[in-house]
């Protein structure tokens, strides 16, 4: 049976004319005047996913750039969760309030060809990113606690090699999934599971090299799997390809070729692959409708080892993977100032191991819960579709609605009965509370308003 997602997109026609260009998957270039010889300058590409549209900078001296950013939402979701709570997303935490969802200052240094960036993140990310990284629960100092104010935070160098190569240290927004973690760059607040399943972010070394303007190479060395700290013994080991050979087409691929991210499990390895291709398939200034663009995404994973294997079907060595998909098509109209856009996607994820795991009763990626497993073989297939508003009489500014319909085959989404115990959380996070279960369902539909400010 095909998904409500995967018809509706059948039904969508796609014009195809030039080709378009794309961004890096997660990350934030860095505000400031265009300089012809740097790498993807020889275009606009404001019109990318997961790329800002901030064409100036009013926070610019010689050497620092600086950066705003203010995220505020309130979500009306239909399944009414009396405790308030969101399930299942990166995003969004609570329902029926008004929340700052991320409140970010920093900026950039650039001095001769030393470089560095900083970019704090207070409001609901900085106890929402956290709380998904299971590799805080090993060893001492509270590494939750020390970055929890901090989304990017690393200093590099620079050397004119080629387009230009740079070696950078310290933590960084993911390269793998298209949707940057700062939803004003975004086409939509909420991504589908292909992003909002897979890391947000990097503790490590990367090295980016520029063959030529058009094309980006990086090799990066990290702690793990979107976490501080190493889950075992073994580093992830990624590396990440952005080609765009002209304004209207960018084409990504992103790879993790190792990594040992399961707590406590030396023998389990992972791999990943994250695809995008964006293209601007319209473009009449003049016009009412001025702008068109689509972007599609495919994700393949899997993990070996450890009681899971790639294939098969043994019950003590159950299949272990991750493949989903994702597809946005949006239209800018009136000189940029509205788009619309619409899309979605699913994912298949046996184990469950990027399944993001629901707050009940306080639960962590850290402490799990017997309320909802993430054992070898437990099932699991997800969907969802978006529509999206944009009104952006600014380029510093959006206001943004967003109508989100997702489903699982198993209840994973809150229901009215919340996933908080009555009182409050109880005893060790996630952990069984006597007469009481949490309320999930299968689907959920909700409606989000979102004021979004970079400068």
């Amino acid at each position: 049976m095909k998904s409500p997602m995967l018809m509706l997109l059948l039904a969508a026609p796609l014009v195809m004319a030039q080709a378009p260009d794309a961004p890096q998957a997660r990350s934030v270039p860095a505000a400031g005047p265009v300089n012809a010889a740097e790498p993807f300058a020889f275009a606009d590409f404001a019109w990318l996913n997961g790329t800002p549209r901030t064409k100036d900078s009013v926070l610019e001296t010689k050497a620092f750039t600086g950066e705003f950013r203010a995220d505020v939402n309130t979500v009306y979701d239909f399944n009414h969760p009396q405790d308030h709570t969101l399930v299942g997303s990166s995003e969004l935490g609570r329902t029926n309030e008004v929340q700052v969802q991320q409140l970010g200052i920093g900026g950039d240094f650039h001095w001769e060809n030393v470089r560095g960036r900083i970019m704090t993140q207070f409001g609901m990310y900085s106890t929402m990113t956290p709380r998904n990284d299971a590799s805080t629960a090993k060893g001492q100092w509270q590494t939750d606690n020390a970055y929890r104010y901090v989304s990017e935070a690393y200093g590099g160098y620079h050397w004119d090699v080629m387009g230009g190569l740079n070696l950078d240290a310290g933590i960084f927004m993911s390269y793998i999934g298209l949707f940057s973690y700062y939803n004003f760059d975004n086409w939509a607040y909420q991504p589908s599971y292909v992003s909002s399943n897979t890391p947000w972010f990097f503790n490590g070394v990367r090295v980016q090299l520029f063959p030529s303007d058009r094309l980006k190479l990086e090799l990066w060395l990290t702690n793990g799997w979107q976490s501080y700290n190493m889950f075992n013994n073994t580093p992830g080991i990624g590396g990440s390809l952005n080609w765009r050979p002209n304004g209207n087409l960018s084409v990504v691929s992103n790879n993790y070729f190792l990594g040992a991210d399961a707590p406590g499990n030396r023998k389990r390895t992972r791999r990943h692959t994250d695809n995008s291709i964006q293209v601007k398939y319209y473009d009449e200034p003049g016009s009412f409708l001025d702008k068109a663009a689509f972007s599609f995404t495919f994700d393949l994973g899997d993990e070996q080892g450890g009681g899971v294997s790639r294939s098969g079907n043994d019950p003590s060595n159950p299949k272990q993977t991750f493949s989903g998909w994702m597809f946005y098509n949006r239209l800018w109209f009136l000189r940029d100032r509205h788009a619309l856009t619409i899309g979605g996607g699913e994912i298949t994820n046996p184990g469950r191991y990027l399944v993001l795991m629901p707050p009940i009763n306080g639960a962590t990626a850290a402490s799990g819960t017997p309320y909802f497993t993430e054992n070898p073989g437990d099932r699991w297939h997800s969907w969802d579709y978006s529509i999206t508003y944009d009104y952006m009489p600014s380029q510093f500014i959006t206001m943004r609605s967003e109508f989100n319909r997702r489903g699982a085959d198993v209840p994973y989404f809150s229901g009215p009965g919340g996933v908080t115990p009555p009182g409050g959380n109880q005893g060790a996070p996630g952990s069984v509370v006597a007469g009481w279960a949490p309320d999930l369902r299968k689907t959920e539909s909700r409606i989000t308003l979102a004021m979004l400010v970079k400068f």
